[in-house]
């Protein structure tokens, strides 16, 4: 595999992006952003990252430029998207490789509300925080897809909430894992595999 670091310019300034080839012909591109506070090295982006990129996925893992300036509190919402929009198109995707966008918490929301504006084959939310942790009553479920098949998995012990199956959203649980999804990080892996082989996305 090879990876390739890139500077992407957007509307709400640079965002950083690596890109990583897999040994052989592409399946699939997936592209994964990262949550709130914290980067693209947390665990299960990593972990992944590593296992597609083994399955015959390019994974592109995209930093939003509010971190490329050293913030940590995040941008707005509709700034994220933006930035997000940017990214995918100037990534520039072939035709004929399917687009996977994804990522953990916000980077979820993010995914899911732009899926079909960048014509997304699928979306893999992780730990998607369905609520703010003790106020269920302000859920987003609303941001998950109605019509690009999603994967959510989101440990049993999130205190950010847990989203329902429901339509084209399939949602994994993973027993005693909380937000960041370290506990049963190998099975989470393997659940996300099995759905990216589903669709032919990965081998």
């Amino acid at each position: 595999m090879t990876s390739t670091d890139l500077q992407i310019e957007t509307p709400r300034g640079p965002a950083a992006v690596t890109v990583t080839d897999p040994v052989g012909p592409v399946r699939g591109m997936l592209v994964l952003g990262h949550g709130a506070g914290g980067g693209v090295d947390a665990p299960d982006l990593v972990a992944v990252h590593d296992a597609a990129v083994a399955a015959a996925v390019r994974v592109a893992l995209v930093t939003q430029p509010y971190r490329v300036a050293g913030r940590r509190a995040p941008a707005p919402a509709g700034h994220l998207d933006e930035a997000w929009t940017t990214v995918v198109r100037e990534l520039g995707v072939p035709a004929q490789v399917p687009l996977i966008v994804g990522g953990r918490s916000s980077g979820a929301r993010v995914a899911c509300r732009t899926a079909t504006t960048v014509g997304a084959a699928g979306v893999l939310a992780l730990a998607f925080p369905l609520h703010p942790p003790g106020k269920p009553e302000k859920s987003r479920a609303g941001e998950l897809p109605e019509k690009v098949p999603t994967l959510v998995v989101n440990g049993d012990r999130d205190p950010f909430g847990v989203p329902v199956a429901g339509g084209v959203v399939e949602v994994a649980i993973r027993p005693g894992a909380v937000h960041d999804l370290r506990k049963g990080l190998p099975g989470t892996v393997e659940t996300v595999l099995e759905w990216l082989r589903r669709y032919s996305w990965a081998l």
